[in-house]
């Protein structure tokens, strides 16, 4: 059945042709006796056309909650697009450490996998030495190199997501009940990145570009807006043009402002913040609450621009040390991974802590 109506179990292309099909019988049986269409009239097959494919979207969507709703994907935890980004960096990151796939760069066929030419060039060549150089300094192919790069973006980043300051806070109408509430030096989580990702995502196409010989098909920018925007990629790419490598670190730079623009925008802010904590008769043991905002003005802004900051550099240092995937994608996936960790710590029964915890944040 899955073959015949173009189903795909687990994708977008989970219903398939089913909705289409299914409005275009009801309306050919609406057509035959209840409702009047004349085919020779231009007005009457649009009208009977729009309407199949409103019929199939209203399908779509019946179907759609039903598959939800029946189970049928088990209940998950956090949102799906977060989630969709995680797996896709990370398939890449997989994808790049074990291909099997075979690339001629002019030494004869090679393995992309950085992995799996690892253990190839050990076993073929005769010369150990050069053969683990090649293997971690290769070029135009994913190394050793970019691989415990990768690694290491990913253990820093998990290292700076402890970083936080908690300030104790407590019910006014349950006495002794004592909660906290966290500051997190990534305040606004992966959202700078986002922010200015999406923002010179439409500078794109003012550039020139070429297609890489090896990377698929896959075109790369050698001038104009993207071309500064976008990472050099390597060292001798920098020292080649340091125009480049400032520009694009300016560029970064900018994720502080996004950060301390985002905690305003999205409800996040220290005024924000005390107004709910008030709203849940919440107060800060050895403060009046009248200097709630005050105090939260201490720690917010600050962590939101330093955590831009860091998020930022952490995202030139990946790109300079060529990881897999860029500085960007890891940096999302690193934050969104730690998020779904968080939401199934907090799975526990309810308190004041736990009420305190389910304030809005950036990161969420």
């Amino acid at each position: 059945m899955r073959v015949i109506l173009a189903s795909n179990r687990g994708t977008v292309m989970e219903l398939g042709i089913t909705p289409i099909v299914t409005s275009g019988l009801v309306m050919q049986l609406l057509g035959s006796k209840i409702i009047e269409v004349d085919n020779n009239v231009r007005e009457d097959r649009a009208l009977l056309n729009g309407a199949q494919k409103l019929l199939g979207i209203l399908i779509a969507v019946g179907e759609a909650v039903a598959y939800v709703l029946s189970g049928m994907y088990g209940y998950g935890l956090g949102s799906g697009i977060s989630l969709f980004i995680a797996t896709n960096i990370c398939e890449n990151i997989i994808w790049k450490a074990f291909s099997p796939t075979t690339i001629n760069s002019g030494r004869g066929a090679e393995f992309e996998g950085a992995v799996i030419a690892l253990f190839h060039l050990l076993i073929t060549r005769t010369d150990k030495v050069r053969a683990l150089r090649e293997a971690f300094y290769r070029q135009n192919l994913p190394n050793v190199t970019n691989l415990l790069a990768t690694v290491l973006i990913f253990l820093i980043v998990i290292y700076f997501q402890g970083f936080r300051v908690v300030l104790p806070v407590r019910s006014k109408n349950a006495r002794g009940q004592q909660g906290s509430y966290p500051i997190k030096l990534f305040y606004t989580s992966n959202m700078p990145i986002i922010l200015q990702s999406a923002l010179v995502s439409n500078l794109y196409f003012i550039s020139q570009w070429k297609e890489s010989e090896y990377s698929n098909g896959q075109s790369v920018p050698v001038g104009g807006i993207a071309y500064y925007i976008t990472a050099p990629s390597s060292l001798a790419d920098m020292a080649a043009n340091p125009f480049h490598a400032l520009f694009y670190l300016v560029y970064l730079s900018a994720c502080a402002l996004f950060s301390k623009t985002w905690i305003e925008v999205s409800g996040s802010s220290a005024k924000d913040v005390a107004k709910q904590l008030k709203e849940q008769q919440m107060v800060m043991p050895g403060h009046r609450e009248s200097n709630l905002q005050k105090e939260l003005n201490r720690y917010i802004p600050t962590a939101a621009a330093f955590g831009g900051i860091c998020i930022g550099a952490l995202t030139v240092l990946a790109d300079f040390m060529g990881a897999i995937g860029s500085g960007t994608g890891i940096l999302l996936a690193v934050t969104i991974i730690y998020q779904y960790f968080e939401t199934l710590r907090r799975r526990e029964p309810v308190n004041l802590a736990s009420l305190v915890s389910k304030i809005p944040s950036c990161s969420e």
